[in-house]
C-alpha cells in the first residue's frame, strides 16, 4: 500500500487500485478526482453512488417525477424527509464553499468519459442502507437521529473550506469514526463498515487491471482493512426483515386495549364500554388533531387526523400519517414546481411548510407522532377504568 495525498494505492492480484478519498463539498477533491484520472487513465473508475443517486445527480429533472401519492404508500416518508434534509445540509455547505454536492463524483464520472474508461457505480444501494441502519436503531436512537438530520439545515456554524479539507486527513477521521462507534455503534456497522466492504468488493470485481475509486475519505481506512476479506454484496444488500419481537409489540397495545373493551364490557355489564371508547378516542383524537395542526395541515386533515387516529391506532399496519398525508396531498395537490424545489424546501423552516410536497411530509410524521402519543394517554385512561 502507497499514499500519496489523499490517493491511496493498492494491489490485489493483477490489479493497481487507486482510492481517492474526498470530501463531497471541496473543490480541491474535484480537481483532485479530475487530475488523478487524467494521469492514470485506468481501464474503470468506481464512484461512491448507486444507481438512484446518480440519477439524482445527472439528471436535473429527477425530483419533477416524485410521486407523493407512492411515497406515502410505501411508508418511505420519514426516510425521504431525512434524505432531504441531509442533502439540505450539504448544500448548504457546499453553496457557502461554491461547490455543489458531489461535485467530485460527477467529475470523475465525466472524467471516465473523456479517458474513455468504464464507470462502475460500486455503492449499496440507498434504500438498503437506510433501512439496513434504521433497523438497528431503538426507538429513541430514531428519535434523536431524525431530528439531528431536520435541524442540520438550519445549524449556523461556519465551517470553511479549511474544516472541510481537515475532513480528509486521516487522523481527523479515525477520531470522529471512534466517536461514532462509542457513541452510536448500532449506526457504524450499516453505514460506515458494511459500506466498506461493499465499495472494496465492487471495486476489486471491476474490469480492467488499472482502477481508480473516487469515495469519501471516510471510507478509505476501512476499504483498505476489507481489501482481501470475502465479502457476499448479496447478503448486505439484503433488507432485513422485522424481528418477531417488534411485530409482537406492534400489536401489544391495539390486542390489551381490545381486551379491556372486552374486560370492561364484562365487568360492568356494558356500562363502562362507552366510557372507555370515549377514553380512548379523545386523547388519540386530540393529540393527532393537534400535531397535523402544528404541522399547518388543512382543516379536512385536521378532521381527518381527529377522526382515524382512534382506529389506526388499533391496527399497527395502517398508521395515521398515511391516511393524513394522502388526504393532504389530495386537498394541496403539490405541483410540479414544488417537486422540483423539494430538495431546497427543508433548507428553512419557512420555506418548508411553504412547499407543499414537504408539508406533506410534514403532516404525515407529526400526525403519526401525534396518535402514538395519544395511544400512551388513552391506554393509561383506558386500564384506570377497568
Amino acid at each position: 500500500m502507497n499514499e500519496v495525498g489523499h490517493v491511496t494505492e493498492l494491489r490485489y492480484g493483477d490489479k493497481e487500485i487507486y482510492l481517492i478519498g474526498t470530501a463531497h463539498v471541496s473543490q480541491k477533491s474535484v480537481e483532485e478526482v479530475e487530475r488523478v484520472i487524467q494521469e492514470i487513465r485506468p481501464d474503470t473508475v468506481c464512484v461512491e453512488l448507486d444507481e438512484q443517486r446518480h440519477r439524482m445527480l445527472v439528471d436535473q429533472d429527477a425530483w419533477k417525477k416524485l410521486d407523493i401519492f407512492q411515497v406515502i404508500r410505501q411508508k418511505r416518508v420519514l426516510f425521504l424527509l431525512s434524505s432531504l434534509a441531509l442533502g439540505a445540509y450539504q448544500r448548504k455547505l457546499g453553496e457557502k464553499l461554491g461547490v455543489r454536492p458531489g461535485a467530485e463524483l460527477l467529475a470523475a464520472v465525466k472524467s471516465a468519459e473523456a479517458v474513455g474508461a468504464h464507470v462502475v457505480l460500486a455503492d449499496r444501494d440507498i434504500q438498503a442502507t437506510l433501512k439496513r441502519t434504521w433497523a438497528n436503531l431503538g426507538f429513541w436512537d430514531r428519535v434523536n437521529i431524525t431530528g439531528g438530520l431536520i435541524a442540520a439545515p438550519f445549524e449556523t456554524e461556519e465551517i470553511d473550506a479549511e474544516k472541510i479539507e481537515s475532513l480528509k486527513d486521516q487522523d481527523t477521521i479515525g477520531e470522529m469514526l471512534k466517536q461514532v462507534a462509542a457513541e452510536l455503534p448500532k449506526i457504524k456497522t450499516p453505514l460506515i463498515d458494511e459500506r466498506d466492504a461493499y465499495l472494496i468488493s465492487s471495486i476489486r470485481e471491476a474490469p480492467g487491471t488499472k482502477i481508480v475509486g473516487v469515495v469519501g475519505a471516510a471510507h478509505v481506512e476501512g476499504m483498505v482493512r476489507a481489501l482481501d476479506k470475502p465479502v457476499d454484496r448479496t447478503e448486505l444488500a439484503t433488507i432485513p426483515p422485522p424481528s418477531p419481537w417488534t411485530r409482537i409489540l406492534g400489536w401489544l397495545i391495539p390486542v390489551l386495549m381490545l381486551l379491556a373493551f372486552y374486560k370492561g364490557y364484562q365487568d360492568h355489564a356494558g356500562e363502562r364500554l362507552e366510557e372507555m371508547l370515549l377514553a380512548w378516542a379523545i386523547p388519540t383524537g386530540a393529540l393527532s388533531g393537534i400535531f397535523t395542526v402544528a404541522a399547518l395541515g388543512h382543516p379536512i386533515t385536521i378532521v381527518t387526523a381527529c377522526v382515524v387516529a382512534p382506529i389506526t391506532t388499533l391496527h399497527p399496519a395502517i398508521g395515521a400519517g398515511m391516511i393524513t398525508g394522502l388526504v393532504e396531498a389530495w386537498v394541496r395537490k403539490p405541483t410540479v414546481e414544488d417537486c422540483e424545489k423539494v430538495a431546497e424546501a427543508v433548507s428553512s423552516i419557512r420555506s418548508a411548510y411553504a412547499n407543499r410536497v414537504t408539508r406533506v411530509l410534514i403532516v404525515s410524521v407529526l400526525s403519526s407522532l401525534g396518535a402514538a402519543l395519544g395511544a400512551w394517554v388513552g391506554a393509561t385512561w383506558v386500564v384506570s377504568l377497568l
